[in-house]
């Protein structure tokens, strides 16, 4: 028997910034085959095209979904709107279970340790091009990258320096659920910033003891004459 749309709309489990119109429109582009128009929804929300532009307009600046124009017919280009990466990782995943089921066949197959060289394998693959894309880059670039890689891995990460002090921190873990059975990938983590930083790298805060963030204090060797100029600014 197929499931009625109210009942998919009830089991999406969004997030709660994207309930009610929001959520709808955001299903809409989910379970529609090709890119939407503001009018596309319109006729099939039965809401206002005002208020769907309020919404459209939103939800680009918050970038979970695109705009390209598009020539349909005759007449003026028109905006289509699909959802970005963003917007598809607003609905849920099971990936973390899925990889923490492969992980615990692995260690017991092999051990613990097999799933940790696997974490650590990764990590040094991802050093090694990073590595080549940040040679002779000062520190600020460094931490720039970093942070966006980690972002863009799901862990919300960010640097600052406050009073000479850098930070870098990272506000989610993207695989909690692992990292929870196999807490050594959290020093496989440790190691992956303490090579592609070139810096000392001091873990203050951790998701794992029950903090909000983990937290890393980032010391990078002092400068020479001809060396790294240092940190200029913030993120």
């Amino acid at each position: 028997m197929a499931t009625s749309p109210s009942a998919f709309k009830e089991s999406a489990a969004l997030p709660p910034g994207y309930r009610g119109l929001r959520g709808e429109i955001l299903l809409e582009f989910k379970q529609s085959a090709r890119g939407l128009t503001a009018r596309d929804l319109v006729e099939r929300l039965g809401s206002s095209l005002n208020t769907v532009r309020h919404y459209l307009k939103e939800m680009v600046t918050a970038a979970v979904i695109s705009r390209v124009r598009e020539q349909r017919g005759v007449g003026a280009p028109v905006h289509v709107y699909q959802l970005s990466a963003a917007g598809e990782n607003l609905f849920p995943r099971r990936y973390d279970v899925l990889l923490t089921d492969i992980l615990g066949q692995l260690a017991g197959k092999n051990g613990r340790a097999a799933v940790v060289e696997a974490m650590e394998e990764r990590y040094a693959n991802l050093g090694l091009r990073l590595k080549s894309e940040l040679e002779n880059a000062p520190s600020q670039t460094r931490l720039e990258t970093v942070a966006r890689i980690l972002g863009e891995e799901g862990y919300m990460a960010a640097w600052e320096e406050t009073r000479g002090e850098i930070r870098l921190t990272e506000h989610n873990c993207a695989i909690k659920a692992v990292a929870e059975r196999f807490p050594e990938i959290c020093e496989a983590e440790e190691k992956f910033l303490r090579d592609v930083l070139g810096a000392g790298v001091e873990r203050r805060s951790h998701i794992l003891s029950g903090c909000t963030a983990c937290e890393y204090s980032i010391h990078f060797p002092d400068a020479g004459p001809d060396g790294d100029p240092g940190i200029v600014g913030n993120s």
